[in-house]
């Protein structure tokens, strides 16, 4: 599986951005998906998660109820709307795809996209 993630730029504090990770050479069916991001210094998060074949999903803490993970099964593809951004969102954001033992988990994924630069300015 290859992920490839976009999206990501420039926002204002309170902006919103959206980013998509389109895979290629399998379909996502039988995988859980979700979207990690590394702010400078800090380890690498879990933001939020979504298994693929059902529409239930995991969301840290930090982002619940401003980011909405969603996938689009016809064109395989795995999006995560940021709205009400704030500068501690600031980070490269980047998609998984595997098999975590449970949504909230951030080890078990083996398809890793490359990282999109999410900043957002106060």
């Amino acid at each position: 599986v290859q992920l490839q993630a976009s999206g990501g730029g420039l926002a204002q504090a309170g902006g919103s951005l959206r980013l998509s990770c389109a895979a290629s050479g399998r379909t996502f069916s039988t995988y859980r998906t979700g979207w990690f991001r590394q702010a400078p210094g800090k380890e690498r998060e879990i933001v939020a998660a979504i298994m693929w074949s059902e529409n239930s999903a995991y969301y840290a803490d930090s982002v619940k109820g401003r980011f909405t993970i969603s996938r689009d099964i016809a064109k395989n593809t795995l999006y995560l709307q940021m709205n009400s951004l704030k500068p501690e969102d600031t980070a490269v954001y980047s998609c998984a795809a595997g098999l975590p033992a449970a949504l909230n988990w951030s080890t078990g994924y083996t398809y890793w996209g490359q990282g999109t630069l999410v900043t957002v300015s106060s």
